[in-house]
């Protein structure tokens, strides 16, 4: 049967946030025998212009149909769209009949406003959580999570996570093997779970002028290594003296920090994608002793590693 999948969008959405989730479904269709059928819907219905000026021709709310699920997208025209009552209204309707409601980026501020998000755990791009904890109170925001699935309502981060929510939406229609397919077809990762980290350390650790940029990537090869001043300040050519100040100045934090967090990072990975025993998980990304591990993910992440796998094993079920 084929499942009937509505897109809202509004005058300067994110191409991107529609675009990303229509290839999804459209190539897991082709897969899975059972095809979807997307629906760009707007207010009053025609060309709607996105924010990079290209636009999709979409069908009046008024004459939409009923949707299996509802997918709400993101961008810089979504302030002005909250103020729209007829979007709202529209989207409670849904609500009411749709099997699932869905926003990507800060389409969940539209959700929000027609009131589908309280007491909910939610998630938006990571530059408009601190404000959408603000202005919805009621709502739970997690300020880096990838997707979140709370009951009927899956909220993703910005942009590129639309894909990456569409997959498990696949997954749960279709099963796992299509979803993989569709993901290979796309050239993506297929499952990035829900609760992993929007950022990457090694992106938010290179410095503007990329100083130390070489080094940080040669750091994530070696995690393994004993990675000391002395070491790392060699692989460079610099004193150790010399090294230690440059780093910080460079990348904002001390040498040894940075190897945590990107022990760290590549610890996490693997606690939740991998089923190898937390000791093991330690010695391969330096660590060595498991229960210095655990106090570093209690510092950083206020979680045991094997409460973070748990998390990710419930959010993959």
């Amino acid at each position: 049967m084929t499942k009937q999948i509505g897109i809202l969008l509004y005058p300067d959405f994110q191409l991107l946030d529609a675009a990303g989730v229509t290839a999804a479904f459209e190539i897991a269709g082709g897969f899975g025998g059972a095809p979807y059928e997307m629906t760009p819907l707007s207010h009053h219905g025609g060309l709607v212009r996105s924010s990079s000026g290209m636009t999709i021709e979409t069908v009046p709310l008024a004459a939409a149909r009923s949707f299996d699920t509802l997918i709400v997208v993101g961008g810089e025209g979504h302030r002005q769209a909250m103020s729209c009552p007829e979007l709202l209204d529209f989207i409670r309707h849904q609500a009411r009949t749709a099997r699932r409601i869905c926003s990507v980026c800060t389409g969940a501020f539209l959700l929000a406003e027609a009131g589908m998000l309280d007491g909910r755990r939610v998630t938006t791009h990571w530059q408009q959580a601190s404000a959408m904890a603000a202005q919805f109170p009621k709502i739970r925001v997690s300020a880096d999570a990838i997707h979140i699935h709370d009951g009927p309502v899956w909220t993703s981060a910005g942009i590129s996570a639309g894909i990456d929510m569409a997959l498990a939406l696949i997954t749960e229609d279709l099963g796992a093997d299509i979803a993989r397919h569709t993901a290979q077809q796309m050239v993506v990762f297929y499952h990035r779970p829900g609760g992993q980290s929007q950022f990457s350390a090694l992106l938010e650790m290179t410095s503007p002028q990329e100083r130390f940029a070489d080094l940080l990537g040669w750091i994530r090869s070696n995690l393994i290594q004993r990675l000391t001043v002395d070491v790392l300040a060699s692989q460079v050519g610099m004193s150790s003296r010399n090294f230690s100040r440059s780093f910080r100045v460079a990348v904002g934090m001390s040498p040894a920090k940075a190897v945590e967090r990107l022990r760290l990072e590549a610890a996490r990975e693997q606690v939740e994608n991998s089923t190898l025993p937390i000791e093991v998980v330690a010695v391969m990304t330096g660590f060595h002793d498991p229960e210095r591990m655990r106090r570093a993910f209690l510092r950083e992440f206020h979680q045991p590693p094997q409460a973070i796998r748990r998390n990710a094993a419930a959010e993959a079920a």
